[in-house]
């Protein structure tokens, strides 16, 4: 009796000395990733909420010959200027994944996606419609209110927009 008495508060002793788990980049993550789909879905629909982004925001241009950055206002302009002349359609539900510190390679909060798009430029009194699918890999940084400060996106955008706007289609 007394070696199960002395083994049950060793138990004890020892599960109450265990570290607190801190899921703190896993709820940040799980927040993150509502706003994530809820920028995939404005960006779709042509009304994307901007109030999600945090004033000093930073999106890193990694299109050909592209930028270094852009920021808020900048984004904002170019997105107007994209759906003037393209719809942009989901094709899939999005792989979300959790991202980690570049320093400390630590989950962080922020998120990782893998989607598909159809990108239709939409026809003119000249032009038919034309549509082409892009695989796309994104990634969003948030700040501690869970704005996005920054966002970069991956995919073949230079092939897509030769093929959409392909020369002979604009009488060149």
């Amino acid at each position: 009796m007394k070696a199960i008495i002395t083994l049950l508060c060793a138990f004890i002793l020892f599960t109450g000395c265990q570290p607190q788990q801190d899921n703190a980049a896993n709820e940040a993550f799980e927040k993150n990733s509502q706003t994530v789909l809820a920028n995939l879905k404005g960006w779709q629909n042509e009304n994307l909420d901007y109030s999600m982004y945090a004033d000093d925001f930073i999106m890193m241009d990694t299109g050909f010959n592209g930028l270094d950055s852009v920021d808020k206002e900048t984004m904002m302009k170019y997105d107007t200027e994209l759906w003037k002349t393209y719809d942009f359609k989901l094709l899939n539900e999005p792989v979300l994944l959790p991202g980690v510190n570049a320093d400390t390679k630590q989950p962080d909060g922020s998120v990782r996606h893998y989607s598909s798009w159809e990108v239709t430029r939409t026809a003119t009194d000249s032009t038919e419609a034309k549509s082409g699918v892009i695989q796309m890999y994104e990634s969003f940084d948030f700040n501690a209110d869970g704005k996005i400060i920054f966002q970069q996106t991956y995919g073949d955008f230079t092939g897509l927009m030769n093929y959409l706007n392909d020369a002979k289609d604009n009488g060149m």
